[in-house]
């Protein structure tokens, strides 16, 4: 989880010719780039890179992190993961018990036609709306603590067949996981979540690996309802400014699609609890 093994990662996955350094045959034991090519490329030297890379080094500049993410070709996600691995904001100490406020569960209610909800660190669903607590899995009827995105995707018995494009929400769910981590440092219910996937499920272990960060800001996805049918969402994501750790995600289909029937379609099915409210998750988030 640490800034050495994901320098290790992005050198080892940067081939010398991506880096912009020439191509030498039969002088490459293992794949990416080396050390000292690295800290050629990002400006220091060989031996101050190897205690970064290693965790040894402290009060790393900014230009410095940003030499090293210009030399490895990292993404702004990557940047920012960077940024936060080699400067944490803070330890998290205790169990927070994060409540979504009654305003931003009033703007989940107003949104009658659009799958909403609020999520908290480690990716846990805080608070959602109608549509939202039913576009995918039954948020009513889930214990508090499996109320989390990754454990629902990895652990959830009916996953496979929700997400018709699984491996590629598997692969999106691990990297915003992983950015998660470095947002959150110490933070008891991100590191439950990964400790218990970790231990629970293969195909996490492996994607986890791979160090792959990235945000799950917006995107589309395909999600085959087992009552309503399949439907193209396109998901939004809003970090909320009043409550940084909270953000407010919302799914929309396309005007007069296929998709769109079949929102329309669940929209109308009876629902026996009604819309989620803000306490109804707060317990997964310490």
């Amino acid at each position: 989880m640490g800034i050495a093994a994901f320098l290790r990662a992005r050198r080892a996955a940067l081939e010398p010719g991506e880096a912009g350094l020439p191509r030498m045959p039969n002088r490459r034991r293992v794949p990416g780039l080396r050390r000292e090519e690295v800290a050629q490329l990002a400006g220091i030297s060989v031996d101050y890179y190897i205690r970064i890379e290693q965790g040894r080094a402290h009060g790393i500049s900014d230009s410095v992190l940003e030499a090293l993410a210009r030399a490895l070709r990292m993404t702004e996600d990557e940047r920012s993961h960077l940024r936060n691995l080699a400067a944490p904001r803070h330890r998290h100490g205790g169990a927070d018990n994060l409540v979504v406020r009654p305003q931003i569960q009033r703007l989940l209610d107003s949104m009658e036609t659009v799958p909403a909800f609020v999520v908290g660190p480690g990716l846990d669903y805080l608070a959602w709306n109608r549509l939202g607590a039913r576009i995918a899995y039954d948020m009513e009827t889930l214990p508090p603590e499996e109320r989390n995105s990754p454990l629902l995707v990895f652990l959830h018995p009916e996953s496979r067949a929700l997400h018709p494009d699984w491996d590629s929400v598997a692969a999106e769910t691990v990297a915003a996981l992983r950015a998660e981590t470095g947002r959150h440092p110490g933070h008891p219910r991100v590191e439950g979540v990964l400790a218990r996937l970790l231990e629970e499920s293969p195909e996490f272990r492996v994607l986890w690996e791979e160090q792959e960060v990235r945000e799950k800001l917006s995107g589309t996805k395909r999600i085959h309802h087992p009552g309503a049918g399949e439907l193209t969402v396109t998901y939004e994501a809003f970090r909320l400014t009043l409550d940084p750790d909270q953000t407010l995600c919302t799914y929309t289909v396309d005007p007069g699609s296929p998709s769109e029937t079949v929102l329309r379609r669940l929209a109308r099915e009876p629902v026996g609890a009604g819309a989620g409210r803000a306490g109804a998750g707060t317990g997964t988030a310490g």
